[in-house]
Order: structure tokens, then sequence, then C-alpha cells
């Protein structure tokens, strides 16, 4: 497993490979980790030692991580021998592709970069662009977490339907899970609200793609109609969106907003499971892996239909007609104005999250591998034995 480019506060990506690193072995894979010195410890703990290998220091930032990934790494796979190498973050050495090596398989986390480029960064949309046609020409199997972005991957590249195999990403039921009124209470202090007051949530990077000026707008429609209106909490990484600020100037003096930053794992029940709304109008994603941790903590959620998260939220979370403000507006004013309606999809929502879990994808995770490593031994007329996993 290629962990090297997981940074040190874990988004949806990290989250992913270190629940895998934790399961795959419960299920039955040998696992060996390569990864960035600062990890060493936490990989050493699940693994042990000898199944650990740190990349050089002089390899840490992204450019020289890539460059080492397309020479050092072929030399540990050559010196380990896997059977089956996976990269969880779009890229791969490419001298794996060739015959005769371990087999590939890579895990692609989003197409928005060919369906919705104007949301990220130019650079990042085109490294990530070039990566995933990469991807898609020489890995033996490509994973993604959503029937959505395997629509979007056959749509925009050269990938054969046959290679593409859909596993929904897990939930950490310990981290997320409904809240105790303590721990509600306790996030009411951080957050310095009182015991009354009312407070809608997003929770996640404050990037273009999240939509978080047009939840600003809503919410800015919908508060100043509201004699006693709610709080917006805006949590997480400070991110990339410059329109935000634009967005809050707008809103009227006595409407209050918070921006806590990032939020300690131990207060992120009680911030989801403890707002009257989690918002996350997202303009389209992978996953969703934010809505269905909201989901577990019993949230009342209002998201957007566009591409996997319908995938994730059923019929368990309320949907804005489209990412505009106008249409977000509606949907919060309906959820706020009815107490039942998010009574009932809270619960809902915890119930369909309980049938999402990582030792499912650990699972899903491991057919794939020997399917990719099985399916080599015959053609090298080698027996099939357990896959270890670089």
């Amino acid at each position: 497993m290629d962990a090297t480019a997981l940074p040190t506060f874990r988004g949806g990506v990290g989250r992913y490979v270190d629940e895998l690193v934790k399961h795959l072995p419960e299920v039955g894979a040998d696992v060996e980790v390569v990864c960035q010195e600062r990890d060493v410890e936490l990989y050493t703990s699940i693994v042990g030692w000898q199944q650990v290998h740190a990349i050089p220091a002089w390899a840490a930032s992204p450019p020289r991580r890539l460059a080492w990934e397309q020479t050092g790494l072929p030399r540990v796979i050559a010196r380990r021998r896997p059977d089956v190498v996976h990269s969880p973050h779009y890229t791969m050495p490419l001298v794996n592709g060739r015959r005769g090596g371990p087999r590939q398989v890579v895990t692609l986390h989003d197409a928005t970069f060919f369906s919705d480029p104007d949301l990220h960064l130019g650079l990042k949309s085109r490294f990530f662009t070039q990566w995933t046609h990469a991807s898609a020409r020489r890995a033996d199997a490509l994973l993604v977490p959503s029937e959505a972005t395997k629509a979007e991957v056959l749509r925009h590249t050269e990938a054969q339907p046959d290679t593409i195999r859909v596993i929904a990403h897990g939930v950490d039921h310990r981290r997320f899970r409904r809240p105790s009124g303590d721990e509600v209470r306790e996030v009411r202090d951080w957050l310095g609200l009182g015991a009354t007051d009312r407070y809608i949530t997003f929770l996640g990077t404050l990037e273009p793609r999240k939509n978080v000026p047009g939840l600003v707008r809503a919410f800015g429609q919908v508060a100043t109609a509201m004699e006693c209106p709610p709080v917006l909490v805006l949590a997480g990484g400070k991110g990339w969106d410059g329109q935000i600020d634009a967005a809050l100037a707008e809103l009227p003096e006595r409407l209050r907003v918070i921006r806590p930053g990032f939020v300690p794992d131990h207060l992120l029940p009680g911030l989801l499971g403890g707002a009257d709304v989690v918002a996350y109008p997202s303009f389209g994603e992978g996953f969703g892996l934010p809505v269905l941790e909201a989901m577990a903590c019993g949230a009342t959620v209002l998201t957007t239909d566009r591409l996997s998260l319908p995938e994730v939220g059923g019929d368990t979370v309320a949907y804005a007609r489209t990412p505009d403000k106008d249409d977000i507006a509606a949907t919060l004013w309906q959820l706020l104005a009815d107490p039942e309606l998010c009574d009932r999809l809270g619960e809902s929502a915890a119930g369909r999250a309980a049938t999402f879990g990582w030792m499912q994808t650990a699972r899903a995770h491991l057919e794939a591998y020997e399917l990719v490593a099985h399916a080599a031994a015959r053609r090298a007329r080698v027996g099939e034995g357990r896959p270890q996993l670089v």
C-alpha cells in the first residue's frame, strides 16, 4: 500500500487509506505499507515494523514524492516482490505497468476534474486529469467509490468497464455516532453557543466544489426572515475558496457566523449530531464521506443530488433541487420549519449509515486484489496463495 501521498491532517482519502491498512489484515491480506516518516509509528502499530517502509526525508514535498514514486518505489517493489501494489490516490509507478511485474491496482476517488474542472485549481485539475488517463491505461484494476464515478471515468478515459470495480467507503462508527447530551453541551461551550441557540453546520474543506458561498447566501435568505435565527457554523480546513468572505460580507450584522477551523475528533459527534441541519450543498462528489459521517451521527443532512450523493444518502437526507442558493434556501427553510421531518430523517439516516462499514470495504478490496493476483498467477502457471499487498 503506497500511503506516501497522505497529508498530516487526514481528509477523506487519508481516512480511506488508514482504515484499509487497519482492516485488511483482519480479512486476510498480508499488508506492507510505504509511507512518510511521520506515519511510521501509526502503521507500525497496525502491521508491525517489518511491514513498514519509510520514504527518504527529501521526498516529503508533493513534487519530490511523485519523483520518488517513479524511482524509489519500484526498487521497494522489486525487493519485496508483492502480488499486488495498491496505489490509493490516482498516481502509480509507471514502470509497474509493464508485463511481468506485480499486479497494479489504483483508486480513483473522483472524476469532477473532467466534469467540473472550474471547481478545482488549474494545476491540480490538469495533474489529476492526466494521471487518471495514465492509470486507466496501465493499471490492472481501477477502484472507484461510486457508480457515478465509474460512469464519469468511462465517459472521459480509455478505461475498460471490466477493469473498474465499485467499492463504497465505510464509516468509523466509534468515531461518528449519535452524541450524548454531554457531548452536545461540550460542543456548544466550545463554539460559544447558548443552551437554546440553534445552529446549522458545514464541516469540510472550504473549497469551491463544496459551494459554501451558496450556503452562506441561502442562510442569509432564510435567517433574515426569522425572529430568532440560527447560527451558521463553517467548520473545517481553510481551503482556497476566495468567494466565501464576499458572501459573508453580504449578511446582515444581526446574523451570526462561527468559523472554528479544525474540529478535534472527540467533538465531531456533538457538532454533527447536535446541529439542527448539517448542510453539504456540494456541486458534486466522488463519494461524499462527510454526508455519510453526518448521517452516522443521526444528523438531518441537506445536500444535493449531484453525482454520487444520492448513492450515499438514499431517501434519508434532504436534497436541494439544484446547488443554486434559492433552492438551498427553500430546502433549508422546509427543514427548519418542520422538526418532526428532521427527526424522521435523522433516525433513518443513522439506520442507513449503519449499513456502511470499513470491514465491508476491506473485504471488497481483498476480492479485487485476489482477482488480479490469481489471474496473473494462472497466466504464470503458479499457485494461488493468499495475496501479499504493498
